[in-house]
């Protein structure tokens, strides 16, 4: 299994040569070594009919024991140069100052985000943000049918599950949650774009949640900008809250003095110790 690289697969901390002062000569520096983040691999994917990258951040737990089974936290924007450092960064200090329980990290590197990301629409303008659009079931697909198992598979991990993402990443969140509740057991989105189609996502999430049954008790952690659609986002929790099977196991934060571009990392830290905390007493 390859480790990370800049721009590819393995970070690496540069070291200078240093000039002597008063004209002597240089010496040459040490060799530089790789400095390991975590792991990568790729999948190829008979769904989507294109090969993914997938990168992965094991806690010092996970790689400190043989036998230790953790979950799985799974995000979209999964790359190195998307989401993936600052949210595996979160999760390193989380763990390590006991406000989060450890979970194996998995991110799943883009293609094509906008088709992934996003549901069918019946708006112009939803169509016009990239060539195909629409292509959320076959994304879940992948994630259910192939990527799981390989995980699965690759990793010591346990039956629990859960999803991040922000934006159009978050969208896909909610409608996973809405539309296939039971394939994560956790589910954390950050100013979702409910906006896409129409904003029926939102609208349909009663009679979705409905249709789903009481049984299913996921957790819900929803939160939004001062530039997020926060009517719908409130009204997707108000519902859930209504249906819920454990009370209080939708959470919502309004975090006004956030924008778009600056949510994902502060309430990430919030989502993770509101909803990952550590046992009593740990």
């Amino acid at each position: 299994m390859s480790y990370f690289r800049v721009g590819c697969a393995t970070l690496v901390l540069a070291i200078a040569n240093l000039s002597m002062a008063h004209g002597q000569t240089s010496k040459p520096a040490s060799s530089a070594a790789p400095l390991v983040i975590g792991q990568t691999f790729t999948l190829q994917s008979k769904v989507l009919g294109e090969t993914r990258r997938i990168n992965v951040y094991l806690p010092p737990a996970y790689t400190d024991s043989a036998s230790l089974r953790l979950p799985v936290l799974y995000m979209p924007d999964g790359g190195l140069q998307e989401d993936f450092l600052h949210v595996a960064g979160l999760v390193q200090v989380s763990v390590g100052n006991a406000t989060m329980r450890p979970f194996i990290l998995v991110g799943i590197e883009n293609t094509a985000r906008r088709r992934d990301m996003t549901g069918p629409t019946t708006n112009v303008e939803d169509k016009k943000i990239a060539p195909k659009v629409g292509g959320s079931a076959a994304f879940r697909q992948f994630i259910r049918q192939e990527l799981m198992p390989a995980v699965k598979q690759r990793y010591r991990t346990t039956a629990e599950t859960a999803i991040v993402g922000e934006s159009l990443a978050g969208l896909f969140v909610v409608e996973t949650l809405l539309l296939e509740p039971t394939l994560f057991n956790t589910y954390l989105a950050f100013d979702p774009s409910l906006w896409w189609n129409n904003g029926q996502l939102a609208a349909q999430a009663g009679t979705l949640l409905q249709k789903a049954g009481r049984s299913v008790a996921p957790t819900v952690y929803l939160a939004t900008s001062i530039q997020g659609d926060t009517a719908a986002t409130r009204k997707v929790v108000q519902v859930g809250n209504q249906q819920a099977a454990r009370p209080g196991s939708w959470h919502y934060e309004p975090m006004p003095q956030e924008t778009h571009a600056t949510i994902y990392h502060p309430a990430a830290l919030r989502a993770f110790r509101a909803v990952f905390k550590p046992p009593t007493g740990r």
